[in-house]
């Protein structure tokens, strides 16, 4: 089916189900699902919490959440069966966060465009001319017990979003009425969470979608983190002014750990003047005075944002 075009596998690094009305990717590709309760974020017998690696490689820092660490705190939401929604604006680590917990996660990265079979599946087509239903991210996760990220749900129509509510109710069963009307029921593991980012065009949060989920969770950015992480001092000040204007309504974007890190990474490549260039062209156009005057004001020095200069 990759082969095909039909089903292209995205890996970020979970296994993700591209919302393209051609199909999903297939289930047979999909790694073993994993025991819920495995690795926890602390490190034994002193307690001391220690990062937890994520399947691509990176190191994800627990963050203190009612009492405990994030890590804990979803893992017992999901064995209590009470769904989460973590809303926040986009690069705050929501994604990271959900991934570090959950080593069997699915994922369904939404758009405006997803379609009920980008959840529970759809015929593709076959190279002698036949067809084939392919299970869809939803119904692998519901058979196998794994937790499903929504990502961007509020992005999703809501008549699309609403094939959800009967897994995660008290039915916890779903019919594939596009294939014999075929009965899917969740098993034990089974969980879904749900991505927002309030103020993103096109996010709309409705009461149905809010009140499925009983859990909702701000994912705002770990300065601290951020300069564990090396970011410099002066591009996390400016950040930090910057969402306070976000908070504020005085501007609708402000760079978030996502950023900073791409700010870090450049430094060290290129320089730190290009970096902080780099920042300011990144801040939409109406926003882009803004930025540069934080930056200005942080580095004290002129900030324009990166653009190609005369012939070398």
């Amino acid at each position: 089916m990759p082969a095909a075009g039909h089903a292209p596998p995205v890996r970020d690094p979970h296994p993700r189900f591209q919302i393209t009305r051609a199909g999903t990717a297939a289930a047979g590709t999909l790694p073993p699902a994993i025991p819920r309760g495995t690795s926890g974020a602390r490190s034994g017998r002193s307690g001391k919490r220690k990062p937890v690696t994520r399947p691509n490689g990176e190191l994800y820092w627990p963050r203190k959440l009612a009492g405990g660490t994030d890590i804990e705190v979803l893992r017992r939401l999901r064995a209590a069966q009470m769904p989460v929604l973590l809303y926040g604006p986009p690069g705050t680590g929501k994604t990271a966060m959900v991934e570090a917990s959950f080593p069997d996660l699915l994922t369904i990265a939404g758009t405006g465009d997803t379609v009920v079979e980008d959840f529970v599946g759809n015929y593709v087509p076959l190279p002698d001319g036949g067809y084939e239903y392919v299970y869809g991210p939803l119904v692998v996760a519901m058979r196998e017990g794994r937790p499903l990220l929504v990502d961007d749900a509020t992005l999703i129509p809501p008549r699309v979003l609403s094939v959800l509510y009967p897994a995660m109710d008290g039915r916890r069963k779903i019919h594939l009425t596009a294939y014999r009307n075929e009965p899917v029921e969740a098993i034990d593991g089974f969980y879904v969470i749900a991505g927002h980012n309030p103020g993103v065009h096109g996010a709309v949060l409705t009461e149905a979608l809010a009140s499925r989920f009983g859990v909702h969770i701000e994912v705002t950015t770990d300065w601290d983190l951020a300069r564990r992480l090396r970011v410099d001092t002066r591009a996390v000040a400016a950040a930090i002014d910057l969402n306070k204007e976000l908070v504020a309504g005085t501007v609708t974007w402000a760079p978030q750990l996502r950023e900073l890190l791409g700010f870090a990474r450049l430094h060290k490549t290129l320089s730190l003047a290009t970096a902080v260039s780099n920042l300011a062209g990144r801040a939409p156009d109406h926003d882009r005075e803004a930025v540069i005057k934080a930056l200005a004001t942080h580095f004290g020095t002129t900030v324009t944002a990166l653009s190609l200069g005369p012939q070398h």
